[in-house]
């Protein structure tokens, strides 16, 4: 189902008392929002959210209404989610809310008891990058690739038929996505799966685009990543079967100093774990497909890995 708040986030936006609009709005959707600040921006009972929301109310939209008067945002969303849904074989609805955030992820997966959820955050695709909204630029074009990528995360994570380690947190958790909780609780190995497969399910949702758009690297990252390959996989391997959220910020979070991203004496590219989850899930995505990938446990991936070539075994 396609939930559109945009339109209300506008109307407190151009209301009297801003404020006050929006923190009526963010009442009228307390549920997912809370949700969505919690794992993207930090806690709405937080000081520092008073100026968060404030930013967010007096920034320049104009490259939104230029957006909203070109796109049918709605159709877009629909035809993506029936897409990736289709070809991750859903076996129950997703709900996906096209929303205006606050600067942070372009689009993220909640999971709020038991169902799946979506956020697209719309600021990020004006196609014009924004820098009193934080929005990076991102053409229109991309979005059904990123819608691709977190219903991958929610099949693996809420799937009756999913054998990860993600999906057993979630349900002993009582049906509620945590990133914080489960960065600090999931091997590194399970976290970079997810990313990975959720990679090979926006090239099969969304074809044509460019290779970097997929893991959303710029051109230059992304063949810095490949040069990069050996040494990726060889520093990360005594990582895998770790935890501790330091880990996850280490590969996967944008914005980290070099000092924290620091292994044996090199920096490694900032969200590295995406390129190499999706080199660890290549192989058993190519065996079994990646509607099969999204529900496999971490160990099928080795083993696929290890048929396919018995020498370069990723992390075995």
């Amino acid at each position: 189902m396609i939930i559109n708040l945009v339109p209300e986030f506008l109307a407190a936006r151009d209301a009297t008392d801003r404020l006050a609009a929006y923190r009526d709005y963010l009442g009228r959707h307390r549920q997912v929002l809370s949700s969505y600040w919690h794992n993207y921006v930090l806690d709405l009972d937080a000081p520092p959210a008073e100026h968060v929301i404030a930013a967010t109310l007096a920034a320049d939209r104009r490259d939104l209404e230029r957006l909203l008067a070109a796109v049918d945002l709605e159709r877009v969303a629909a035809e993506a989610l029936n897409v990736a849904s289709g070809i991750l074989g859903a076996e129950q609805e997703l709900d996906l809310y096209l929303t205006v955030g606050v600067g942070a992820a372009n689009a993220g997966e909640l999971v709020i008891g038991g169902r799946g959820v979506v956020v697209v955050c719309v600021e990020h695709f004006t196609g014009h990058a924004n820098p009193e909204t934080f929005g990076l630029g991102l053409a229109p074009e991309l979005l059904p690739l990123w819608i691709a990528h977190e219903v991958a995360h929610l099949i693996r994570y809420t799937s009756a038929t999913s054998r990860s380690d993600l999906r057993r947190m979630i349900a002993e958790a009582g049906g509620v996505y945590d990133c914080w909780d489960l960065g600090s609780r999931a091997s590194l190995r399970e976290l970079l799966l997810s990313e990975g497969v959720a990679v090979h399910a926006a090239r099969a949702a969304a074809p044509g685009h460019q290779e970097e758009n997929y893991f959303g690297f710029t051109r230059r990252q992304y063949r810095r990543m490949r040069e990069l390959e050996s040494f990726l996989f060889r520093v990360s391997e005594p990582d895998l079967d770790r935890t501790g959220l330091g880990l996850r910020l280490r590969y996967l979070t944008g914005g980290m100093s070099p000092a924290a991203r620091l292994v044996q004496g090199r920096v490694l590219p900032e969200r590295s774990g995406y390129y190499l989850g999706a080199r660890m899930a290549e192989a058993l995505v190519l065996e079994r497909g990646v509607a099969a990938a999204a529900r496999a446990a971490a160990p099928e991936f080795t083993a696929a890995d290890t048929r396919r070539a018995p020498d370069r075994a990723v992390g075995a």
